[in-house]
């Protein structure tokens, strides 16, 4: 994607997140990759009230060209990039937001003070879950724009590339999701399909769902290439 497309592009997908409520006030950011560096929208913005030419610009290192100055998460973002790189599910986009079913997951799952949360966010709920998102780590909770959790992140990345099981989504504690694709518009999708698979979660966490089974999961891979 060229840059004027991705400039357009993260603008689009912002201002769809914003008026669906996947993202308030000025939570949220997203990023490109190009070519030369990176594309990410700026430090407090509303991704409702974007424009293309303030998107903050940055060179392969993380310097910024121009723009107004660029959200703290590029830091995450970059480790994104390059942890994903040589897996199966290569970022050419990474999304991070706020989402309210989410992170009320995430509340949850933390909630039992000396009880560890589970690895993993959700199970196997849905087919359209295990085919478009696959597995979510639950990463332990971390200040925002913590190094320790850009690393923590990255480090999960290659554990699951490595036992075949490549990822293109994170849930941060009690913060939000960052999932990736190959594009805005991409990774914009899977995200909705994480939000969805959270909220049907939340509304029958009284009589909690079985997930698909082993058999189940396999026919995924078999006929739709699923990592899970």
């Amino acid at each position: 994607m060229d840059e004027t497309s991705a400039r357009a592009e993260i603008c689009r997908v912002g201002a769809s997140l914003f008026q669906r409520g996947y993202v308030h006030a000025s939570a949220g950011n997203i990023s490109v990759r190009l070519a030369d560096g990176f594309l990410i929208t700026p430090t407090d913005a509303s991704l409702g009230q974007l424009q293309p030419d303030r998107l903050a610009k940055l060179d392969l290192q993380g310097q910024q060209l121009s723009g107004d100055r660029a959200s703290k998460t590029i830091v995450l973002h970059q480790r994104i990039y390059k942890a994903s790189a040589n897996t199966p599910t290569p970022a050419g986009c990474v999304i991070h937001t706020h989402s309210r079913q989410l992170v009320a997951c995430s509340l949850q799952a933390t909630a039992v003070p000396g009880v560890a949360p589970a690895a993993e966010l959700l199970p196997a709920l849905t087919p359209y879950f295990v085919m478009k998102v696959g597995h979510v780590p639950h990463i332990p909770y971390h200040r925002p724009g913590s190094p320790d959790a850009a690393q923590a992140v990255a480090e999960a990345i290659a554990q699951y590339a490595a036992a075949g099981k490549p990822i293109r989504a994170v849930m941060l504690a009690r913060l939000g999701p960052n999932v990736w694709h190959e594009s805005p518009a991409a990774a914009m999708a899977a995200l909705e399909e994480l939000e969805e698979t959270a909220l049907l979660w939340n509304q029958c966490r009284q009589q909690p769902p079985a997930p698909l089974s082993d058999a189940q999961i396999d026919e995924l891979r078999q006929s739709f290439g699923a990592h899970w």
